[in-house]
């Protein structure tokens, strides 16, 4: 069995300001040893689950977080991008029987989270299909393109209860909540063993039922911050201006979705 894990940090159990999440700095270290102990967590149980091969790729920032030397002999890490559009899954295709998404957060609009944002700032929200878009909804659907399920997702409250409906046998892990500025962030300790016992638990399930089929039709808006900014991608085929600061684009294609917002977002 081969598993696939997407690794961020604003969802993780100690973060709570964006200072903490640049981990290139020094204040930044106790998240990095955070962050990595919730994906050896949920390595620990895909093997325990019956995983033979895992694959992580380092999602956040600059993809350059998780230290190689703490990774198990028999997992593959993915650091930084290459450019292309699968982006925070770079590397996930139809070989792999299922994925998982550690450490994420919710969405640009949502307020579950004071790191709550949507693949860079500059969006105050992107929705598809009128549903506010997360980074784990934009790239757990990149690995459905791949027919690749989603089993597991560890990130804040509200993004756990509000993508649980995505994916018939997604098992989610809390790691947080907050409201405003404030979180309430759980113990450590506990969720790197609630991560442990879910990731094992979704890798021993009937994986072919947990795929999804997705959406036959994609429509994007995005509400970007700066008008400035709409006005600029505005000029990107396929993309229309509909207010000051609101644009959208529409494809049948997904690929072409995730392309699209590669380059505009």
């Amino acid at each position: 069995m081969k598993v696939f894990i997407s690794a961020d940090i604003e969802g993780i159990a100690s973060t709570t300001e964006w200072k903490e999440t640049f981990t290139q700095e020094p204040m930044a270290a106790p998240h990095v040893k955070q962050m990595t102990r919730e994906v050896l967590a949920a390595c620990e149980g895909a093997f325990a689950g019956g995983a033979t091969e895992v694959y992580v790729k380092d999602a956040h920032g600059s993809g350059l977080n998780l230290d190689p030397a703490q990774m198990p002999k028999n997992v593959v890490l993915l650091r930084n991008t290459s450019g292309h559009p699968y982006l925070m899954v770079e590397g996930v295709d139809k070989t792999f029987d299922c994925a998982m998404f550690v450490g994420y957060h919710s969405a640009a609009g949502k307020m579950g989270n004071p790191l709550s944002h949507t693949l860079t700032g500059r969006p105050a929200w992107i929705k598809i299909n009128g549903r506010f878009a997360s980074e784990f909804m934009i790239y757990s659907w990149a690995c459905a393109l791949e027919g690749v399920p989603t089993v597991l997702l560890s990130g804040d409250k509200m993004l756990c209860e509000d993508e649980n409906e995505l994916h018939p046998s997604l098992l989610t892990v809390p790691t947080k909540d907050g409201s405003g500025s404030l979180t309430r962030n759980y113990s450590p300790d506990l969720v790197v063993e609630n991560i442990r016992n879910a990731a094992e638990k979704a890798v021993r399930q009937d994986l072919q039922a947990a795929k999804i089929k997705l959406p036959e039709h994609f429509k994007v808006e995005i509400f970007f911050k700066e008008h400035t900014y709409a006005e600029k991608v505005s000029y990107f085929p396929g993309v229309k201006r509909e207010t000051a600061n609101i644009v959208t684009f529409e494809s049948p294609c997904y690929y072409e979705v995730l392309r699209t917002l590669k380059w505009i977002v």
